[in-house]
């Protein structure tokens, strides 16, 4: 029989020699996208900006192999939950990231919670996401944050009446709660407050409405993707004529499809947290390095998100020292800052969720492209839902 001391120090070596071992397993992330379906922009969008902060940072963190592991949710909450469940118990990955839509990030919420595992929330964007799982952290936009942006511009620049346009989910009712409350606490009114289905969305009727009000101005959510649709609606229904200003959150004058939308956006003001137009030097970078490694697509907001949400699993792996822990890594991320391409960002270590500038900008024609030109700047704008009563 051998000694009890000789049991402990063989222990010990075994400890040792298991330890470099458990340092080399891969790091997984489990990447849940719409690839497919009316969402898939948004899909591809993320899934670039990935690759490109793995190409650019190395493959390799605190010593543990990072892969990534992609699957299509076609933009339905109960495959996000089903593939979220696979992901975990099936592929082990230490976190889930992604979430083009509200609805698919709250369906995996419980799995976070259970399986301790972070959700990195890359898109969805209504307010109340981060408090379905102390395992969430996003670093996707909130909408009240451009959307109470926007009404304060619009009080400060001569607009007192107002119909609003929204996608009728969850961030749809955030824009026009924050936006039509925060108006009519500045003096203004809301002369109505229409909701449009999110699937296939037909503005023909809701804009028909709009022009009947006759307000100074419209403003307008739908998701990242369906502006394209809304503009050629707009010009069809003749409001680009109709002397009514356009403001609306950035989704609507996403970079992606902006030029598509034609000369009719041209002067659309709108509030957000990300243009390609944004004149750092990061962003230059990034937009040049994105183009090149994408065909020459230009990188829309959906992308920096992406591509932060690497950046906020990179820096918690190193600071866990390769410690893969859920609640190790979404301890790491809380209080983080670093300098994104939209500009400084940091993860609020309260709520866990984004705080960022918000810019306004106008559609401008820059070199011969239509682009969200930022005039002014709102820094280190938190989620007004969460601010203390």
């Amino acid at each position: 029989m051998m000694p009890f001391r000789r049991v402990l120090v063989a222990a010990g070596l075994l400890a040792c020699l298991a330890a470099p071992v458990r340092a080399q397993e891969p790091f997984r992330i489990g990447l849940i996208l719409p690839m497919t379906g009316p969402f898939q922009g948004t899909g591809r969008q993320i899934e670039a900006a990935v690759k490109l902060y793995m190409a650019q940072h190395g493959d390799v963190v605190a010593g543990r192999k990072v892969s990534v592991v992609l699957r299509d949710d076609a933009g339905v909450a109960d495959t996000s939950r089903r593939l979220a469940q696979e992901l975990v118990v099936r592929d082990h990955v230490q976190v889930l990231a992604g979430f083009g839509l509200t609805p698919l990030a709250m369906a995996v919420a419980p799995i976070a919670t259970q399986a301790k595992v972070p959700e990195v929330v890359m898109v969805a964007a209504t307010s109340v996401i981060t408090e379905k799982s102390p395992f969430i952290v996003r670093v996707a936009q909130v909408l009240p944050q451009p959307a109470v942006i926007a009404a304060d511009w619009a009080l400060k620049n001569g607009i007192r009446k107002v119909v609003s346009v929204v996608s009728d989910y969850g961030p749809g009712y955030d824009a026009e709660k924050w936006f039509n409350d925060r108006f009519k606490a500045g003096g203004g009114q809301v002369l109505a407050a229409l909701r449009v289905p999110l699937a296939n969305p037909d503005f023909a009727p809701f804009l028909q409405r709009v022009k009947d009000s006759n307000p100074d101005a419209m403003f307008v959510f739908v998701p990242a993707g369906v502006g394209n649709i809304f503009a050629k609606q707009f010009v069809e229904r003749g409001l680009d004529k109709s002397g009514i200003r356009f403001i609306a959150t950035g989704d609507v004058t996403d970079d992606d499809t902006l030029n598509g939308m034609g000369d009719a956006m041209l002067g659309v003001v709108s509030a957000g947290p990300y243009s390609a137009a944004h004149p750092s030097a990061v962003n230059k970078a990034f937009v040049t390095a994105f183009k090149a490694a994408n065909g020459g697509m230009r990188p829309n907001f959906i992308a920096v998100f992406g591509y932060d949400g690497m950046a906020a699993i990179y820096q918690a792996l190193e600071k866990t020292k390769g410690n893969s822990d859920g609640a190790a890594l979404v301890e790491a991320m809380k209080g983080m800052a670093w300098e994104s391409p939209r500009g400084p960002m940091r993860i609020d270590p309260q709520t866990r969720d984004v705080i960022h500038n918000i810019y306004m900008r106008k559609v401008e024609r820059v070199d011969g492209e239509l682009y969200n030109v930022e005039f002014e700047t709102f820094p280190d704008v938190k989620d007004p839902a969460k601010a203390p009563k």
